[in-house]
């Protein structure tokens, strides 16, 4: 009876084991698209107020696991009972994150929207400052939840010839690891002013160390905020042309000539710009004439 026991053990043992090995590949294989996923929060997350950054990242970090509740088990079961849906969901995905890159890069080319809405922010009472915050998170999370499946079917690719268990643990490890992670490391980014200034606060003069250290890092974050932005536009596009041009081979062989990166970010930034030019069509003409007539 005792070598049975004892015999259990091991095979649990054995079992963690080859699912910490497979974690460790996965995680490997996902640590691009963990780096973009970085820079896309940490621009979404940015352009709060300072009281509120902690509590909107946090309602945005819940939301990250509740899209990998959600996401988990159905790409477990789509692999293995529907396979063939998971390239065509990964396409649409692909088609959002493109639409989100081409409007920043439009808001950009065309600053006078943007800043049109910032003078209308400033007279917005505090209700509608938190209708407005609810409504960045919401779309943090919807990019969230397409950079999660992106995250979720690259690691379970790696471990398909596994068993179903050694699935689960590997495929759920990496998924935890990448939402503590990427949201552990945008709460220090958008927080580096606040540790700047309290570094300033109990340094003894202005000409010590301590104190020129926290003025580096209150002067700093808005420089890392506008690159993360600049970054983070750039990631979903190359995420979005980088799902295209995995997926669809005769896109790729087409455009084989090209670097990698070149490529995708072609292929992102045109996705994005005939998305949000059907958009802004069927929102001008369509939806327009169709209010008229109705």
């Amino acid at each position: 009876m005792t070598p049975g026991f004892f015999a259990v053990f091991d095979d649990i043992a054995a079992l963690l084991d080859d699912a910490a090995a497979m974690s460790k590949i996965a995680t490997k294989k996902t640590a691009g698209i963990l780096g973009d996923d970085l820079a896309v929060n940490a621009q979404k997350a940015s352009g709060f107020a300072s009281s509120r950054e902690l509590p909107v990242l946090w309602a945005i970090t819940k939301g990250s696991f509740l899209n990998k509740l959600i996401i988990l088990p159905l790409a477990f079961l789509l692999s293995a009972f529907a396979p063939w849906i998971i390239v065509p969901i990964l396409l649409l995905g692909g088609i959002y994150l493109a639409y989100e890159g081409a409007h920043k890069v439009n808001e950009y080319i065309f600053p006078h929207k943007m800043h049109k809405k910032q003078e209308a922010a400033k007279e917005l009472t505090e209700e509608e400052i938190l209708l407005l915050e609810k409504s960045k998170i919401k779309s943090a999370i919807r990019t969230d939840f397409i950079l999660s499946i992106e995250i979720i079917i690259i690691a379970l690719g790696t471990v398909l010839h596994q068993p179903l268990l050694i699935q689960i643990i590997a495929v759920s490890v990496v998924a935890i690891l990448a939402t503590i992670g990427v949201y552990g490391i945008v709460a220090l980014i958008v927080r580096m002013d606040d540790f700047g200034f309290k570094l300033m606060s109990i340094a003894k003069s202005e000409e010590s160390l301590l104190y020129a250290l926290g003025d580096l890092l209150v002067a700093s974050l808005p420089k890392v905020i506008r690159i993360l932005t600049f970054v983070g536009t750039v990631a979903m596009l190359l995420v979005a042309g980088g799902i295209f041009s995995h997926n669809i081979h005769q896109l790729h062989d087409a455009l084989q000539i090209l670097p990698g990166i070149v490529m995708d970010l072609l292929i992102g930034i045109t996705l994005g710009y005939v998305t949000l030019l059907v958009i802004e069509f069927y929102n001008t003409v369509i939806r327009r004439d169709f209010s008229v007539t109705k």
